[in-house]
């Protein structure tokens, strides 16, 4: 699908959900902007059709969750979101990414608890025995995983290899700031009546000042995995403010690991996850003080 055509911006790069454009102004090319779209993917491939108003949703909340958490964001004010795509894009600066998904798990779930079946551990991180699916660790344990190319897996790493690809004090540093907005978040969701399970974030250095700063979508449906405590006491752990019903829908209708191509999503299926991103939205932003 063609990017949008937007002016005064040089389209340079399409992800599975967002686009990325330049300034043409190169007074302005240390900026860079973000365009959430509506694209929706899982198992590595991005679906039809799309879920509607999915980037404003995934936008908003991003930015909802940077004016509460004190920590330096990629967000810059010195330009204008364009008209032709507010309230679905931001105006960021350039970072200098690390090659590292950081992952902070809260609960035990996702790949994170296939892992923990096979080996007792996530990402080398030993793990009590007997936990059961959903449950909750412990503490908050940081699962880092190194970044692939578009179309390619992530690789769950070792805190090890994470010093062995930035070092051990650019390690340190992320490991700390990810469990630092994870608990901050965590209790933040509490408020609206719900479970942060897991999440992941992405750093960058701001080559303006040396300082590692927050970047990417934060906290999002597409980057995080809510559930309802309400739901979870009752021993409810499946149902997630997210994606989930479409990886549910697929994996009962499609064989991802063959090599057809994916189906396109029935209508009530794209109808029921936007209603679950637009009522983590609500939750949150209606119920949190």
């Amino acid at each position: 699908m063609a990017a949008q055509v937007i002016a005064g911006w040089n389209h340079v790069y399409s992800g599975k959900v967002r686009d990325l454009y330049e300034s043409a102004d190169p007074a302005l090319s240390h900026l860079i902007l973000v365009v959430a779209s509506d694209r929706v993917s899982a198992f590595d491939h991005v679906l039809e059709p799309a879920i509607p108003s999915k980037g404003k949703y995934l936008t908003e909340l991003t930015n909802w969750w940077f004016d509460r958490l004190e920590v330096p964001n990629h967000v810059s004010h010195e330009v204008p979101v364009p008209a032709e795509v507010a309230g679905r894009a931001t105006v960021a600066k350039k970072l200098q990414m690390f090659p590292v998904e950081c992952v902070v798990r809260g609960y035990i779930s996702g790949s994170g608890w296939k892992d923990y079946l096979t080996t007792g551990t996530i990402c080398g991180v030993a793990l009590p025995e007997g936990l059961q699916f959903g449950g909750k660790l412990p503490e908050p344990i940081f699962t880092p995983a190194f970044k692939a190319e578009l179309g390619d897996h992530d690789e769950n790493i070792t805190f090890e290899r994470v010093i062995e690809l930035i070092g051990t004090d650019n390690a340190n540093a992320l490991r700390d700031l990810s469990l630092k907005i994870f608990n901050r978040a965590s209790e933040l969701a509490e408020q609206a009546g719900l479970i942060l399970a897991d999440t992941k974030f992405e750093f960058g250095v701001d080559p303006a000042n040396g300082v590692i700063t927050l970047g990417d979508e934060v906290l999002t449906p597409d980057s995080s995995r809510f559930w309802s405590k309400a739901a979870w006491l009752r021993g409810e752990r499946k149902e997630s403010f997210d994606k989930q019903i479409v990886r549910n829908w697929l994996a009962a209708n499609w064989n991802p690991e063959g090599t057809t191509p994916p189906p396109a999503l029935p209508a009530e299926i794209v109808e029921q996850t936007a209603a679950k991103y637009a009522e983590l939205v609500e939750r949150l932003t209606t119920e949190v003080a």
